[in-house]
C-alpha cells in the first residue's frame, strides 16, 4: 500500500508543477529590440567645454590677525583656481605644536581659523604655511586647469610632493606674538591683539 500511497501523492506533484508551468498570457505586449531602440534615441553628447590649462605662476599672499581671545585668523590671496583645496597650518616655533585646517579657494581667497588654545597663543614666534594639496584630492574642476599631479604649477613657490604624488606650491610666513618686540634680524610680521 505504501508503493500505492507514493504513486498517488508524486502524481499530485506532477499536477501541481504543470499548473505553474506559466501557460498565462503575458500581461503587457513585448515590444521587439529593434523597435525600441527607434523610439528612444539616445541623447546627443555635448563636448565639454575646453578648460585652459593654469599656466601663471602661483601667487599665495596671508595676512593674520589676533582677536580679542588671542587666536589666530588667517586670510589669504591667491591666483589658484576657484575651489582648488588648501592646507593651512599654524605652528609654535618654541614647542613644535600645529594647528591645522583645510580650505577652499573661493573668488580668489580663503580664510581659516581661528587657531590656538581657548586661552589664546602664548608670546613667541609662530610660522603659517599654506599649502596646496596634491592632485589627487583636488576636484575634477580644479585637475581639469593643474593637471591630474598639479603639474601645471609652476613658480618659486612650486615643489615636489615629499610623498611622490606630483608637484604641491607652498607658502611660508613667520609672525611674532607679544607685547614687546623682540630683537631679530630675521623678516617677520609682529601681531598685536586688535
Amino acid at each position: 500500500m505504501t508503493a500505492w500511497v507514493r504513486a498517488i501523492g508524486a502524481g499530485m506533484v506532477l499536477v501541481w508543477l504543470a499548473g505553474c508551468g506559466g501557460s498565462e498570457e503575458p500581461t503587457s505586449d513585448p515590444t521587439p529590440v529593434a523597435e525600441m531602440a527607434a523610439e528612444s534615441p539616445e541623447p546627443a553628447t555635448e563636448a565639454a567645454p575646453e578648460v585652459p590649462p593654469f599656466t601663471e605662476p602661483v601667487t599665495i599672499d596671508v595676512a593674520s590677525r589676533l582677536g580679542q581671545d588671542r587666536r589666530l585668523t588667517v586670510q589669504g590671496e591667491t591666483n589658484l583656481p576657484h575651489d582648488t583645496r588648501l592646507q593651512v597650518l599654524v605652528e609654535r616655533e618654541l614647542s613644535g605644536v600645529r594647528w591645522r585646517e583645510r580650505v577652499s579657494v573661493a573668488q580668489g581667497g580663503f580664510v581659516a581659523g581661528p587657531f590656538g588654545p581657548g586661552s589664546g597663543l602664548p608670546d613667541g614666534g609662530y610660522r603659517v604655511t599654506v599649502e596646496v594639496q596634491e592632485g589627487s584630492v583636488q576636484p575634477a574642476s580644479v585637475r581639469a586647469r593643474l593637471g591630474e599631479d598639479n603639474e601645471q604649477l609652476q613658480g618659486p613657490l612650486v615643489e615636489q610632493s615629499r610623498h611622490g604624488l606630483g608637484q604641491v606650491a607652498r607658502f611660508t610666513k613667520r609672525f611674532l606674538v607679544g607685547s614687546e618686540t623682540r630683537h631679530t634680524q630675521d623678516r617677520v610680521e609682529v601681531m598685536e591683539v586688535e
